[in-house]
């Protein structure tokens, strides 16, 4: 039975919903697919789950192919589980905590690691048991600060998550594998263009992560690639360090007088002004920016840190909070300046005429880190830690150095990439798919042994893969869609033709009727506009919102037996016999 547009739980809208940013969340909302229910939570509407539905179902065809078997866990577990791995304080504000009527913790779900790692410590307890790799597709929940762009960025979103246990690093290595070639084969069954690049684990831990972004002016993601294949998201790029330089012979450290020079411009304009360089002038990347950063450990405590970056560079907060992690970064307050009177605000250095010599406490008294640009030999302008005063030619080696290295500064397009493989350039793109290698971190904190062929308990060792099927939903309406409305790859649009009668003549509404049920009878999913008093232009603006991709138009020539095939993706309209239309459809689908 096709499906009635008169019957149809769905109501099209004419303007853009006032707090939609992207165009995938228009098209959503104004298609009638899903409607707001709070902040980054969403309901679906019976075209937004048949989407979805199909989805899923490439997801689980590829799970299956790869050897995978699903399961469902609740959304709603316990607090000691996540306070085994640490992760209950760890995760921050950025998960929904409550109590039940008894006071004990809970969790709406944001990763559901440690339950799986639970479920197979209670069932498996031998090596034969294993490889294991199981999956589900289920809700996921994270108290985003800011949920933007719909169904891109909610507090509420479905992922397919996929663990697999191996008691060997080399079976790890081969379901890794296995996982890994799945997601591509998902992301191009699904028509999505897509970068692995390597990744930050973040919270979930272990050792290899690799994002599968979609390359987008408006993903939330900077990632940078190299001619040579090499790809990584900028939290995880690691800066490739020059060779250390001689330091025999470099001139002395000299303190200058530099007033009112707060800033890095205006500490190069006034070194150009007053201790000119005989062989060019002074720049950005002449100087060493020291910035202080407060962190926040879990355990409460709150340190302050400096880090030493080229002038030249900015300080890149994402970076800083891996580099960090997993305390939480943010800028020192004025509160902190006032609380260390050895910082001394625009003048703060490594190196102070009045402070510890070098391999003794920093000048500051507080951590002192560095950027790895800043190699042995090398010489900056920078604060002498005097009101009013830099130091030139200090020198990295010889006049101070670093307690640990710190990767915060921005990349930059033309930085090497650290394999080798060429200057990098930057793009932008979403997340639509993160693997990660988590090793045994979580077995060995939830205690998830198996016995070996020896006899001998070891721990297991684990495997996290994740994908986010709305997310993915709605990056492929926002790459499709046009300035019209959606449009549906063939494989997951809600149906696979949308038969539209116009006019007030009974026999195009009856032939629609016929074409649309003799479609049904071939086995294609119909969607059919049924509605006697519309007139053919709203029907066609609602067409070409709900974005099937191939439109029957019955109207004009059904007393002649002829209706108009409409391909939505070239705005092609052809004109063909009724009596050979389940035949053409078949045919352009081969």
């Amino acid at each position: 039975m096709p499906t009635l547009l008169s019957q149809l739980f769905v109501r099209t809208l004419k303007e853009d919903p006032a707090d939609a940013e992207a165009t995938s969340h228009k098209m959503l909302v104004r298609a009638g697919y899903i409607r707001r229910q709070a902040p980054g939570v969403f309901a679906w509407l019976p075209l937004g789950l048949r989407v979805r539905a199909k989805i899923e179902r490439v997801i689980r065809e590829e799970m299956a192919a790869a050897g995978a078997q699903e399961v469902l866990f609740p959304a709603l577990l316990p607090r000691e589980p996540y306070e085994a791995t640490g992760r209950w304080e760890e995760y921050g504000d950025n998960i929904f905590r409550l109590k039940d009527r008894k006071g004990a913790d809970y969790l709406l779900a944001p990763t559901h690691e440690e339950v799986f790692t639970l479920l197979v410590k209670d069932l498996y307890s031998s090596y034969k048991d294993l490889p294991l790799t199981i999956f589900q597709i289920q809700d996921k929940y994270r108290d985003e600060a800011r949920p933007r762009a719909g169904l891109l960025r909610g507090r509420e979103f479905t992922m397919k998550d996929a663990y697999s246990f191996d008691y060997t690093d080399e079976g790890l290595d081969l379901s890794y594998q296995a996982q890994r070639d799945a997601y591509e084969r998902i992301f191009t069954r699904l028509g999505l263009d897509y970068v692995i690049v390597q990744a930050d684990a973040g919270a979930m831990g272990g050792s290899r992560s690799e994002e599968f972004l979609h390359p987008t002016p408006i993903g939330e993601d900077t990632f940078v690639r190299s001619p040579g294949g090499y790809a990584a998201n900028v939290e995880a790029f690691t800066t490739l360090a020059p060779e250390p330089l001689p330091i025999d012979g470099l001139p002395e450290a000299v303190i200058h007088d530099t007033p009112d020079t707060p800033t890095i411009a205006t500490l190069v304009d006034v070194a150009n002004a007053r201790v000119a360089r005989d062989d060019r002038p002074w720049t950005a990347a002449d100087t060493l920016k020291n910035v202080v950063l407060a962190l926040r450990h879990l355990d409460g405590t709150r340190e302050l840190v400096v880090v030493g970056v080229p002038g030249d560079r900015e300080v890149d907060m994402k970076r800083a909070e891996v580099a960090f992690a997993p305390a939480e970064v943010e800028p020192a307050t004025e509160a902190d300046f006032d609380a260390n009177p050895l910082l001394v605000k625009g003048y703060i250095g490594p190196w102070s005429p009045t402070g510890p010599v070098l391999g003794e406490e920093s000048a500051t008294g507080i951590r002192y880190l560095g950027d790895p640009r800043v190699v042995d030999g090398t010489a900056w302008v920078t604060g002498a830690n005097v009101e009013g005063k830099h130091v030139f030619n200090l020198v990295a080696g010889r006049d101070f150095t670093f307690d640990g290295i710190a990767e915060i500064a921005e990349v930059r397009e033309g930085d090497p990439a650290p394999d080798g493989s060429g200057p990098v350039e930057l793009a932008r793109g979403m997340e639509i798919g993160h693997v990660f290698q988590l090793g045994r971190k979580y077995a060995d904190a939830l205690g998830l042994k198996v016995l070996d062929e020896n006899g001998k308990l070891v721990t297991v060792t684990m495997g996290s893969y994740g994908i986010g099927v709305t997310r993915i939903l709605a990056a492929i309406a926002e790459t499709t869609a046009d300035d019209r409305g959606l449009l549906w790859p063939r494989g997951i649009a809600p149906f696979d033709v949308h038969v539209v009668a116009t006019g007030k003549d009974e026999v195009a509404f009856d032939l629609a009727a016929r074409l649309a049920g003799e479609l049904e009878a071939a086995r294609f999913e119909v969607l059919y506009d049924d509605r006697p008093k519309v007139s053919p232009g709203v029907k066609f603006g609602d067409a070409e919102l709900l974005g099937v991709p191939t439109i029957v138009i019955v109207g004009r020539g059904a007393a002649d037996g002829l209706v108009e095939l409409w391909d939505r993706r070239s705005n092609e309209r052809t004109e063909v016999p009724a009596s050979e239309l389940v035949a053409r459809f078949q045919a352009s689908l081969v």
